[in-house]
């Protein structure tokens, strides 16, 4: 697939049809996110796949709080993206006073190799920011901070939705 056509095909799934994916797909979108960019090759991310009914239902109770993220009902697997400490590059590391600065920028790399491999195999993603942290790090003996999960699975939809975005102009401004 080309890589327009990937990226207007990536889209934030919110209904899945439930059918289980291999834990052989799971692992190809987290090995894209491995392949990621990352400052002073620190790779700051951990991530933990949950492919099982049992387990599945544990998430879905902590990214549900208050009734919210109703559409994971039918998403079959997960995958939790934690943050670990960021290892610099000793030059680097002293120079900055919070080497954790660029972590979040990592992660959100690795999770956008994340979801564009998962199209490309033909699953349905989205990014869920709004998790019951304590909850998943109890349920899965997690030590590292939870930043958020990602619900992965087939959408039930037959193609993409329109994307509706700001205008070019509005968002890049060319500098002569």
């Amino acid at each position: 697939m080309k890589f327009n056509e990937l990226i207007l095909k990536r889209e934030s799934c919110r209904n899945y049809n439930g059918e289980s994916v291999s834990t052989d797909l799971l692992l190809k979108c987290v090995d894209a996110a491995r392949l990621s960019p990352s400052a002073c090759n620190s790779q700051p991310w951990k991530y933990y796949i949950v492919n099982t009914p049992e387990n599945a239902e544990k998430v879905r109770e902590c990214v549900q709080p208050n009734g919210a993220n109703k559409f994971t009902d039918n998403c079959p697997a997960f995958a939790i993206v934690t943050e670990k400490e960021a290892m610099l590059k000793p030059h680097v590391a002293e120079r900055v006073k919070n080497k954790q600065k660029w972590a979040e920028n990592d992660i959100g790399l690795s999770v956008a190799h994340y979801c564009l491999q998962a199209a490309d195999l033909g699953l349905g993603t989205c990014i869920i920011g709004m998790v019951e942290e304590e909850k998943i790090r109890e349920y899965f003996g997690i030590e590292d901070k939870v930043r958020l999960v990602i619900a992965t699975g087939y959408s039930a939809d037959e193609s993409p939705r329109n994307k509706i975005r700001k205008p070019i102009e509005e968002v890049c401004e060319v500098i002569e």
